[in-house]
């Protein structure tokens, strides 16, 4: 592999599962006899909000109560320390909609997480379009802070909804030396197909995942095992290289 400056890295829902975040498709795919996609689509939203606002507030309560883990430390590690070391930048893209690298990252000058999917501690406004810091529950249609309306919604992107930021991430992709995708099924587009897109533009793909994914062969290099572990090994291998 050549000289890397620019790393873009793509996490998911295998990075937080040993903080103790369940998957969207926890047991069976079901909450509450209900399909996911049943509470995570704005049809779904339009027909019971309740039972959308419900679903949401467990998932934010949860998020409340677990903390940042190896994996996700020694990523937040990289981002702080790579410009320094190499003259370059690292993106850091989650699928995850939890708060746990920015947890783990804090106040770093010109790090951040792109949340292409949204955050669970984060409100949206439909009426103002303004976003705030959220860990209330929603059911009771609280009034948006800015405008004052009860036009409340999880800011999560749901199905069927564009994900977040996605020319950055396109801009980024195409100037990477180095693609990594942590911890995510290869299943779920558009993110699934990044490791083409960043191949295609002549950067190195590595996959560090639980097992193999549905997209290991498209990747250059694959590297598989709890990412409490994988992770701080390759990150380490990175800074100290």
């Amino acid at each position: 592999m050549e000289q890397v400056r620019n790393i873009v890295i793509l996490t998911g829902a295998g990075v937080s599962a040993e903080s103790g975040i369940g998957t969207f498709r926890d047991a069976g795919g079901l909450w509450e006899n209900h399909r996911v996609e049943d509470v995570a689509t704005p049809e779904a939203f339009a027909r019971d909000p309740d039972l959308v606002f419900r679903f949401y507030d467990m998932r934010r309560e949860q998020v409340l109560e677990v903390e940042p883990n190896a994996a996700h430390h020694a990523l937040a590690r990289l981002q702080r320390e790579w410009p320094a070391r190499s003259g370059g930048a690292v993106m850091l893209v989650t699928q995850n909609v939890d708060d746990l690298h920015d947890r783990a990252l804090g106040a770093s000058d010109g790090a951040e997480v792109i949340h292409m999917h949204g955050e669970h501690l984060s409100a949206w406004c439909t009426a103002c379009d303004a976003r705030t810091r959220w860990t209330a529950s929603l059911i009771d249609s609280p009034p948006c802070p800015s405008c004052g309306a009860p036009a409340l919604r999880p800011d999560i992107v749901w199905f069927g909804e564009m994900p977040y930021r996605m020319d950055e991430i396109f801009a980024a992709l195409e100037e990477a030396d180095l693609f990594v995708s942590i911890g995510t099924s290869g299943a779920v587009y558009p993110a699934a197909g990044f490791v083409r897109t960043a191949a295609d533009m002549g950067a190195h793909t590595l996959e560090l995942n639980l097992q193999p994914s549905q997209g290991t062969d498209w990747f250059d290099e694959a590297r598989h095992g709890p990412a409490t572990q994988t992770v701080p090994a390759w990150v380490e291998e990175m800074l100290q290289g």
